[in-house]
């Protein structure tokens, strides 16, 4: 196909990233195949209209099921709520349409495998596409830093933090899942697969520290105040998990949604026999770096990506300059298309969000019972 048809499913924020992306792939990709938005669907009253009107789609519904045998749709962004990525993604793939659907796939490893079909599914894993991450991954493969011995991966945010922000679907077990597990867990679990590959066995503990918050007034947008009646929160604000890598390497991983002084604070260090990798999300573009001969009191110096590491060629002609967050998911979007037009996976697939789902699904069957649980993803 010369065009790929696209509709975007739920126009919160992630809703509007997919369709910024897609506008801005031929913008750093010009061999990229070209996309149309078709059409986009939000349940909300009025925002797919204005949706529409200020990305360029040529239709709007209410409805997504509108668009499930829509012929001018080939392909569809999924970015509305988790609970709702089973019915949504499923009925695109029987029809057909290939499908980039946002992390974590559902509420469960079966809501992502129930998504599968004939289809391309790429999956919003955006910090492996960091070109720094690339290139701790490429140093990594090539034993820059030895055999990995110990690592920890860290998400932690404030996003939930405020006692009065608003109960919303996030918060609930039918509809959010299991809590930041799903939310910044999987983002985890995603990056210490790609760099450090299986994952053994695992043994977790969870906590939420906020009990209860007001029901929101009216639609949420974001991460907004509530204020309605109490509720109670029904899943995890916080995960602290040792993993034990099939490598051998042990891995803690930390995320918390209520981490107070902690804006998207997210990265890795990752130390070796004979040298360390460190990165900090905040820091998009800088990787640390410890290697040399006496391996023992080593600097850390700071190396900048630039072009030759992942995608970084493709948005800035020299290292240091910075890149972004919507970056990632324009690389993202390139990766989707350009799956579509020769069928060769590329990024984060299915497969990777069905084997992060069942990394979390342990996670949450060891804080219950205390236990290690195993699996090999």
């Amino acid at each position: 196909m010369t065009t790929v048809g696209i509709a975007v499913i739920g126009f919160g924020w992630m809703g509007r990233v997919h369709a910024q992306a897609y506008a801005r792939v031929p913008h750093h990709y010009p061999e990229a195949p070209r996309s149309e938005l078709v059409a986009v669907a939000d349940d909300v009253p009025g925002r797919a209209e204005q949706a529409a009107a200020r990305f360029g789609f040529a239709g709007a519904t209410r409805d997504w099921r509108d668009l499930v045998d829509d012929s001018r749709v080939q392909a569809v962004s999924i970015t509305a709520p988790n609970f709702l990525h089973r019915e949504i993604g499923s009925a695109f793939a029987r029809a057909g349409k290939h499908i980039w659907i946002e992390k974590p796939v559902g509420l469960s490893p079966d809501d992502a495998r129930a998504i599968a079909g004939d289809v391309v599914v790429s999956v919003g894993f955006n910090y492996r596409n960091a070109p720094a991450v690339e290139k701790a991954r490429a140093l990594l493969l090539d034993g820059y830093i030895g055999d990995v011995t110990h690592a920890r991966f860290r998400l932690f945010s404030d996003y939930a933090a405020h006692p009065e922000g608003a109960l919303s679907w996030r918060f609930e077990r039918a509809r959010g899942g299991n809590g930041v597990l799903g939310d910044l867990g999987s983002h985890g679990v995603d990056l210490i697969r790609h760099l450090l590959g299986d994952i053994d066995a695992l043994v977790a503990e969870t906590a939420i520290f906020i009990p209860e918050r007001p029901r929101p007034t009216g639609a949420t947008a974001g991460h907004q105040r509530g204020g309605g009646e109490l509720g109670p929160v029904q899943n995890e604000d916080y995960v602290g998990a040792l993993l034990r890598m099939a490598s051998g390497a042990r891995v803690t991983l930390e995320a918390s949604r209520v981490a107070v002084g902690e804006q998207n604070a997210y990265g890795f260090e990752i130390h070796g026999t004979r040298g360390a990798l460190f990165w900090d999300f905040r820091r998009l573009g800088e990787l640390g770096v410890c290697a040399g001969p006496s391996i023992a009191d080593e600097p850390v110096r700071t190396v900048f990506a630039g072009p030759g590491d992942g995608d970084y060629g493709a948005f800035q002609p020299g290292a240091g300059i910075a890149m972004s967050y919507d970056d990632l998911k324009v690389i993202e979007a390139y990766r989707f298309l350009t799956s579509i037009a020769d069928g060769v996976p590329r990024g984060a697939t299915l497969a990777d969000a069905v084997a992060a789902a069942e990394a979390l699904d342990a996670m949450s069957r060891s804080a219950a019972t205390g236990a290690w649980a195993t699996l090999h993803t």
